[in-house]
């Protein structure tokens, strides 16, 4: 990997250790939660299609895609993917436990 390449990389890295630890922007409609998690679902399936491209470009050989860029990507895709079936779950689990209550 090419010196340039290392660069980019790390710079990345920095940008998304800097946005990780940022407090969170509050977004128009704060209280709708609806918009909210169609907003972050829409946020996971960008990643997912930027991903998908990026493979599909590198794998064409277009020369302005590395192969650091393809998997970091991917592996950004999955964790917000994993990330996004987490709170699924969480809201599931949640829902069968108010189904369950007594009225």
């Amino acid at each position: 990997m090419s010196e340039m390449n290392i660069n980019q990389v790390l710079a990345q890295m920095r940008t998304m250790s800097i946005e990780a630890g940022a407090k969170p922007r509050p977004t128009e409609g704060s209280g709708d939660f609806s918009a909210m998690l169609k907003q972050s679902i829409d946020a996971v399936n960008q990643s997912q299609n930027t991903a998908s491209s990026l493979a599909r470009d590198f794998e064409m050989g277009k020369s302005d895609v590395s192969l650091a860029e393809v998997m970091i990507a991917s592996q950004k895709a999955s964790v917000s993917f994993q990330a996004m079936l987490q709170v699924r779950n969480k809201l599931v689990d949640a829902y069968k436990e108010v189904m369950s209550m007594p009225m």
